[in-house]
């Protein structure tokens, strides 16, 4: 999002009566810190005019709607094993480094592709930290994206040549996934773009009631109660 959205977004998250930080400028952008209502920390970060689907039924003006996800941070205790993962095995490359905005130890920036905000991955090593637990509201893996079936067909036999452990390919109907853990232990995924959530319903009216692939269909009235509604 542009600059200048980060005042429309602190002024809409207030409204919301979410905890939220300062605008601030963090690795050369400015930012703004929110934790949503269970208490994931999110941040907001101004990004480059570039390519945008703005979506019209949105009661946030085109301009200042966002635009994707990332970069993306991990805490690990160690540097080394995760960035030898990284650039070796996902052939990332380690562009800078900055102090981490919580005061615990750097963060080490790795870019992918063309690089910017959005093919980032924000590697913090925090050693004094507890080993995390999983909780409502955590995230609970990083996700990266190939084009197709034969692409991660090739990512599973890359990680079996370097003795990474896996879950071998798994099949979610709207794409197929394969998922390992980097030394530190944060959990990735790798994903097909294909065949995309549009193959059950239609583009213009995704998102407005709750689709499942079929092998779950049998437990939606299960699935429906367990979820909170979306205001």
């Amino acid at each position: 999002m542009a600059g200048d959205s980060l005042d429309f977004w602190a002024a809409r998250l207030a409204d919301q009566g979410l905890t939220r930080g300062r605008i601030t400028t963090l690795d050369g952008r400015a930012t703004l810190d929110f934790e949503d209502p269970e208490g994931q920390r999110l941040r907001l970060t101004a990004d480059q005019p570039g390519e945008v689907h703005p979506w019209d039924r949105s009661p946030v003006p085109a301009a200042h709607q966002i635009r994707g996800l990332g970069p993306i941070t991990i805490s690990v205790p160690d540097l080394a094993p995760t960035e030898a993962v990284l650039s070796r095995v996902l052939n990332m490359r380690r562009t800078r480094d900055y102090a981490s905005p919580d005061g615990e130890g750097q963060v080490h920036v790795f870019e992918m592709g063309d690089g910017g905000p959005a093919a980032e991955l924000h590697v913090a090593v925090q050693p004094g930290l507890p080993v995390a637990r999983q909780g409502a509201g955590a995230v609970h893996h990083v996700a990266f994206r190939t084009p197709d079936v034969p692409a991660i067909h090739q990512w599973a036999q890359r990680l079996a040549e370097f003795r990474i452990p896996s879950s071998g390919e798994v099949e979610r109907y709207y794409f197929r996934s394969l998922y390992f853990r980097e030394p530190g232990g944060n959990l990735f995924e790798i994903a097909t773009d294909g065949p995309g959530f549009a193959v059950d319903e239609p583009l213009e009216s995704l998102g407005e009631r709750l689709s499942l692939p079929p092998f779950l269909e049998s437990r939606r009235q299960q699935i429906e109660a367990g979820l909170k509604p979306l205001d």
